[in-house]
């Protein structure tokens, strides 16, 4: 163990892989469960509830706008970052175990929008606080094992939800057995979050607030990820429901979730260290380019066999996305990070909201996702247009530049 490493442990007592095995966990739930447990639930919700197409788009509109909210309001958070994770996986485990439990459409709507708000409060925490922590020890290989929580929380939520398609059992118990699920987990990790005293102080903060400014690159960063929300999410929020149109075999459909999920477990470990070699920039624009061909896929190859290559490409392709955005906005904005992050999550969770409600004007009685699919893949390209024309890639500037 370096002497970095031993100085961590020592000042906050937890290992940096505690740390990063914490963070893996935090946006397992947060994100695998408290946003993505809805995808493959819905088609089980179409199966014994009769939700539709437009009704599943305003639930996961709902989700995501209270994602918006969420990461809008961390920008100026005021509570330890530890604490503000901790008690948001617990609402996260809370309102997916509200969402077995009711069956009131406008009960759904309000619990998912609540699971969005403490959703990006984990997220954009976990992320500012992991990131910080493994950069002070030295160890920033591990920022890929904090992102493939992401597809491992998709992944244990798709095969969840696979197993139970298999036992005929219901999307009430998907939803209560996934809030039980949270909830352990975050018992797990309660006092990892809870065992140091937060490392940046209010006059900290205000330091760094008055050395890092806004200015055009900081906007293309916001915009581009934004992009990137609406690019994923149409496939990310309908792709088992796509599935189970050419095929209804739960046993069959059923996997294109788990393989998504597991290609975005995997993708950020084996790409972390490329950063060093492309930069953040170059990965991210790769990331968008990979995603737009993934996004396009099913409307030329409409197949099961499309449907699950896309998954994989729109599955890896999407936390590296996270990954590279996530590192270059430590690498431009510092101590600061947490508020440029909170402002791209924020653009993200727009493009999110976005993306559902398009699919509710532009798919018709035939349920056909050609259409917004085209114009997801579409603005993935142009936002990578717009990223390989910006500042040298992983190059952090001045304070006053």
């Amino acid at each position: 163990m370096s002497s970095s490493e031993i100085a961590l442990q020592h000042a906050r007592g937890s290992s940096p892989t505690a740390v990063a095995l914490a963070g893996l966990t935090a946006l397992a739930v947060a994100m695998g469960i408290g946003r993505f447990a809805f995808t493959p639930i819905l088609p089980m919700m179409q199966e014994d509830t009769g939700l539709s197409v437009v009704g599943g788009g305003w639930l996961a509109s709902a989700n995501y706008f209270g994602f918006l909210l969420g990461s809008a309001s961390a920008i100026c958070l005021r509570v330890r970052p530890a604490t503000a994770i901790r008690w948001s996986l617990v609402a996260i485990g809370v309102a997916t175990l509200g969402m077995g439990l009711e069956h009131r459409f406008a009960v759904w709507i309000v619990l998912r929008a609540f699971a969005g708000i403490a959703n990006a409060w984990a997220q954009v925490l976990a992320f500012a606080w992991c990131l910080e922590k493994l950069a002070a020890a030295g160890r920033p290989a591990l920022n890929g094992v904090v992102c493939a929580g992401v597809g491992t929380g998709i992944a244990v939520a798709g095969g969840f939800c696979l197993l139970l398609m298999h036992l005929g059992e219901s999307s009430a118990r998907a939803w209560i057995g996934l809030g039980m699920i949270s909830l352990i987990a975050t018992a797990g990790i309660w006092r990892i979050f809870g065992s140091d005293k937060d490392p940046t102080t209010k006059e900290g903060q205000q330091l760094t607030a008055r050395r890092w400014r806004w200015d055009i690159d900081s906007l293309r960063l916001v915009l581009c990820f934004g992009a990137s929300g609406f690019g994923y999410i149409i496939p990310a929020t309908f792709l088992p429901v796509m599935a189970r149109q050419l095929i209804p075999d739960p046993l069959v459909f059923g996997w294109s979730w788990p393989l998504f999920g597991a290609a975005a477990a995997v993708s950020p470990l084996a790409t972390a260290g490329w950063v060093r070699i492309v930069g953040n920039r170059r990965l991210w624009v790769l990331s968008h380019l990979v995603m737009a061909v993934g996004v396009a896929i099913p409307v030329w190859w409409s197949a099961i066999g499309g449907l699950m290559i896309a998954a994989l490409l729109i599955g890896a392709a999407f936390m590296v996305n996270t990954l590279a955005s996530m590192q270059e906005a430590q690498s431009v904005a510092g101590p600061h990070a947490a508020a440029l992050m909170a402002a791209m999550i924020a653009a993200f969770a727009t493009g999110q909201i976005a993306g559902p409600v398009s699919v509710s004007y532009m798919v018709g009685a035939d349920a056909d996702f050609s259409k917004p699919l085209l114009v997801a893949s579409l603005i993935l390209v142009v936002s990578a247009y717009f990223l390989s024309h910006s500042c040298a890639p992983n190059t952090p500037r001045e304070p006053n530049s």
